[in-house]
């Protein structure tokens, strides 16, 4: 039991001689991978960027917005609702349409 609680006791001691035999402040050469200190935070905007851009086309989604709509898809709803006559409405499209 004792030899077992030594053990567990020596191993990280063990486990750290390695980072030890490249001296203070080295850190394993971690600073010259994979971008170093610039990789992070760039990664860290990217991925808060991607998670905006979801909460927002979550909130368009649900808000069931009619994205898209046209100056045409009002005319048009405006005339089947009979706020515009005949004669307005093609006279509106047909200055849409940049015909005179």
């Amino acid at each position: 039991m004792r030899s077992i609680g030594l053990t567990a006791l020596a191993t990280p001691a063990f486990a750290a001689v390695p980072a030890w035999s490249q001296g203070p402040g080295h850190m394993h050469d971690w600073m010259m991978g994979w971008g170093g200190m610039w990789l992070g935070p760039l990664f860290m905007i990217a991925v808060l960027a991607l998670l905006v851009a979801a909460v927002v086309a979550l909130a368009r989604w649900m808000s069931g917005g009619r994205p898209g709509r046209t100056a045409r898809d009002i005319l048009d709803e405006r005339y089947a609702r009979g706020e515009i006559d005949r004669e307005e409405y093609q006279r509106r499209r047909d200055d849409m349409a940049g015909r005179s």
